[in-house]
């Protein structure tokens, strides 16, 4: 039976052979005409699809390649079939034709069967292309995307600084943040860089643009890092933060990439984001910009640049091609009006395209000297300043973080242009308006003062000043294109008037001054108003700052009708010689200023400003004397100054006595600056507790004074013509005294500026040693001055000194006319911040406490003396003084003194 099986089964196969042959050639018309049928409905299907794939690929998305093998095998499957079909109607042709015979059965029947095959590979065929759901994925973005960018001007040596860190591998460098004011080129910058990379193709694999700004959004930088590197779909829809970080981490730590960070306001967790720790031999960089270095800060950048304004050589190219050569060669006097225009842009590129883009076709000289006068009296109408230029930077005021600090921003557009404004001054001003009314302490809110300032100019709305006048105070000043623009948010929403602010102007006209009727604010600079006929009324005003020089009266009344008024500034107004007083109605004033007024007694009305927190008498040289109970009848008075301002009528120190009797009255007086006189009256002060702790400033002027009994709170000293002085003691009183902050050796914590000058009978000055905070000293024609500190002067004192603090935080160094000076002190010390010294007349000084390992040569920026006192120095290590280069200008210097 084993041996039959085989045999049964082939004769079936040939009986079924055999059965289906008659089939396949009997049924081979109806056959090819479903073939043809079902071939058509796949070409149709064939042209969806088609065309489907060429719309998504114009989307710039790529076929997926299921899909293009799909539409190669319809078309070769197109082609086999209609072989088939045309052998199949040949065949049928025969056979209508009668020549078909046995003998072509054979290629009939496999012509059939082929006929049938092929209609099951057609209908798969059909069944896969109707279930293409997706034809089409994103197409992988390239390494880097090349962005606009319009020709740079200015910016070489910057872009050169990045680009070398870039190709260099920089291993100490994982990143820099470019920081700056808004409009200054910092993303033109980061696109110059984004498009060099595509240039050069250097090693990376990515290069990643994201466009930050506020506020933000890790969401938001995801969805663009998902669209740069291949994460696929189902791995990202419906994932949480944390599982889509978790995805673009795990292919990034793969890649090396250059992380492109555009308009950051605030810090961004770029672990939140999932992207790699930075990573410099590993090649993963970021460059971020900001208007705000406190943000680079933040993101922990490895170096932070500043992208400063253009200077005016750049400046003016730029300007220049944005007006056309057209334009600028049309006249011959358009040139020197083009300067004048590309000026007032101070090197800020938004402004001089913004500018330079309205002014083109501009052709003639009238019409350019009329636009130029309305740039400086009306910047905000200026074709394109509000919509293109203020707009944008009013971005960084929105940005600080409260009201009060917008405030302080907007109350210095008030300075002239380019005016460099001394933070004490300002931040008195803050006071007196109630800026920073939350601190009931002067000093805390001084501190705080410092900060806000410190806060705008990190977000670059302020600029650090450049004044030399006066090293030892801190300047900071407005871009005029800043200030411009904050004087239009000033008088945004309908408040026209809100600050008025003149500067230069000979004379303001009676019919302008009426029309200030609602201003909050008005700032006269070197300007003078005319005779009113009837008195102005200022129902809205808070501040009236008129300083410098041109005003000399006021009209008739012109203080009556201010009911709210805060601040009062009509300092330096040299040829102002009375006050009216009508002055003593503005009871609401917080803040009086009459410092360098040549007036030599004060209204007595003035008792009436029982709210004043801050009264400023200094450098009153010709005031005689202070109207009795006029002082403590200022019951709210916090501040009181009167640097260089002497109020005494005789030897006998009356006034200044009764000065201090009233000032010790006030319960909140915490400020105070002061001249001294008299024996009588220096005494009173250091034996009054809350006079010594409320004395920030003191100068002693006093011929028969032999010994000062000095207090532990001053911040500034002055001691001046004292010919009988021999000692300057520490008021120790009880330990109580010394803050317990400070041990007993840094007392004098407060003390940071110290002048002592014309007092012949001083030996020395060691008691600065107990100064750890001391940063500029200036010692002038003291005919015995011997040495500076003296090492056994202070073992008397019982005070234990560290020699590594002593001058520590000294900053300029002065000593003139000192003919006994042999030393300033016995060791040689750091001076780790000394930048200025000034030693003229110094004969018997024969060395210098420097060493090679003071490191002084490091910060020192001038060391000034006669050249012959310089060639005489012994030098226990000639290297640094190679490192040091004095000035020898012995002529100017006796000028300055």
């Amino acid at each position: 039976m084993d041996c039959v099986r085989p045999i049964l089964d082939v004769a079936t196969r040939l009986w079924d052979s055999a059965a289906k042959r008659p089939v396949y050639i009997r049924h081979l018309p109806q056959n090819l005409n479903s073939l043809r049928t079902e071939m058509e409905e796949l070409k149709n299907l064939y042209e969806d699809v088609k065309e489907r794939v060429e719309r998504e690929e114009k989307r710039q998305k790529k076929r997926l390649r299921v899909v293009d093998d799909w539409l190669r095998g319809v078309e070769a499957m197109e082609k086999e079939v209609e072989e088939i079909l045309a052998k199949g109607d040949e065949e049928i042709q025969k056979k209508c034709l009668g020549t078909c015979c046995p003998k072509n059965c054979g290629a009939s029947y496999n012509l059939g069967k082929m006929v049938l095959e092929k209609m099951g590979a057609v209908t798969v065929k059909k069944t896969e292309g109707s279930n293409f759901s997706v034809v089409a994925e994103p197409l992988p973005s390239p390494p880097v995307m090349e962005r606009q960018l319009e020709k740079t001007v200015g910016q070489d040596l910057l872009f050169g600084k990045v680009w070398k860190w870039l190709q260099d591998g920089g291993e100490q460098v994982s990143s820099i943040g470019l920081y700056g004011m808004g409009g200054v080129g910092k993303t033109t910058l980061l696109t110059r860089i984004n498009n060099e990379l595509l240039k050069t193709r250097l090693e990376f694999d990515a290069v990643i643009w994201v466009t930050v700004s506020r506020p933000a959004n890790v969401e938001k930088v995801q969805r663009v890092l998902f669209n740069k590197v291949e994460i696929p779909q189902d791995k990202w829809e419906g994932r949480s933060e944390d599982e889509r970080a978790e995805e673009i981490f795990n292919v990034l730590r793969t890649k090396k990439f250059v992380l492109l960070l555009d308009d950051i306001w605030e810090r961004l967790d770029l672990s939140k984001v999932g992207i790699p720790p930075l990573n410099p031999q590993d090649k993963l960089k970021m460059v971020l910009t900001t208007r705000s270095k406190d943000v680079c800060q933040d993101m922990e950048v490895t170096e932070s640049i500043e992208v400063n304004c253009l200077p005016w050589e750049d400046a003016f190219a730029l300007f220049q091609t944005k007006v056309g050569a057209d334009t600028i060669n049309s006249h011959p006097d358009i040139p020197k009006l083009a300067e004048m225009v590309a000026k007032e842009c101070c090197g800020l590129p938004l402004a001089l395209i913004t500018i330079g883009r309205a002014m083109a076709g501009t052709k003639t000289p009238e019409e350019w000297e009329k636009k130029i006068q309305m740039l400086k009296n009306y910047p905000a109408k200026f074709p394109g300043m509000e919509n293109r230029l203020f707009s944008r930077l009013a971005f960084s005021y929105d940005s600080l973080p409260d009201e009060a600090i917008k405030s302080c921003f907007l109350y210095c557009s008030l300075f002239p242009e380019d005016y460099e404004i001394s933070h004490r001054k300002l931040i008195q001003l803050w006071i007196g308006e109630g800026f920073l009314d939350e601190y009931d302490n002067i000093q805390e809110a001084r501190n705080q003062g410092e900060e806000v300032i410190k806060s705008l100019q990190l977000a670059c709305l302020l600029e650090n000043g450049r004044s030399q006048l006066d090293k030892k105070e801190k300047y900071s000043k407005m871009h005029d294109v800043i200030r411009d623009m904050a004087l239009w948010l000033a008088r945004q929403n309908g408040k026209k008037d809100k600050f008025v602010v003149k500067n230069g102007v000979e004379s303001i006209r009676a019919q302008e001054v009426e029309k200030w009727k609602e201003t909050k604010r008005i700032s006269l600079w070197d300007t003078d108003i005319e005779e009113l006929r009837e008195p102005p009324y200022f129902p809205n005003m808070e501040t009236f700052l008129a300083p410098r020089k041109f005003i000399r009266s006021f009209p008739n009344r012109f203080f009556t009708n201010m009911p709210i008024i805060r601040v009062l500034d009509l300092s330096n107004n040299f040829e102002l010689t009375e006050l009216p007083a009508e002055i003593g109605n503005l009871v609401t004033l917080q803040y009086l200023n009459l410092s360098g007024l040549s007036i030599k007694y004060l209204p007595v009305e003035l008792k009436n400003l029982k709210k004043l927190r801050c009264l400023i008498l200094n450098d009153m040289y010709l005031l005689k004397s202070l109207p009795s109970q006029m002082v403590s009848s200022l019951s709210s008075l916090q501040l009181f100054n009167m640097y260089s301002t002497i109020v005494r009528s005789d030897f006998t120190g009356d006034d200044e006595r009764r000065l201090l009797e009233e000032l010790e009255q006030l319960e909140h007086i915490d400020d105070i600056s002061i001249n001294l006189t008299s024996v009588s009256t220096i005494q009173t002060l250091f034996n009054s507790h809350k006079l010594q702790r409320s004395t920030r400033w003191l100068q002693l002027v006093c011929e028969r004074m032999n010994l000062v009994q000095l207090s532990l709170y001053i911040e500034t000293l002055r001691i001046t013509n004292c010919v009988e002085l021999q000692d300057v003691k520490i008021n120790f009183e009880k330990e109580v005294v010394v803050s317990s902050k400070f041990p007993r050796h840094q007392c004098l914590n407060n003390l940071c500026d110290v002048k002592i000058f014309r007092c012949h009978k001083l030996l020395n000055l060691t008691w600065l040693i107990c100064a750890p905070n001391l940063q500029f000293l200036s010692i002038e024609f003291c005919e015995s001055m011997e040495k500076v500190i003296d090492d056994e002067r202070s073992e008397v004192l019982e005070i234990e000194v560290d020699h590594l603090g002593v001058f520590s935080r000294l900053i300029s160094l002065t000593l003139t006319w000192l003919p006994k000076l042999r030393s300033i002190h016995g060791r040689a010390l750091p001076f780790p911040s000394l930048r200025h010294i000034l030693m003229l007349g110094c004969s018997s000084l024969r060395k210098l406490p420097f060493d090679s390992n003071t490191g002084v040569s490091k910060k020192l920026e001038k060391i000034m003396g006669d050249q012959e006192w310089w060639d005489g120095l012994d030098w226990e290590d000639q290297t640094i003084m190679h490192n040091l280069t004095p000035y020898f200008q012995p002529s100017q210097i006796r000028g300055k003194i």
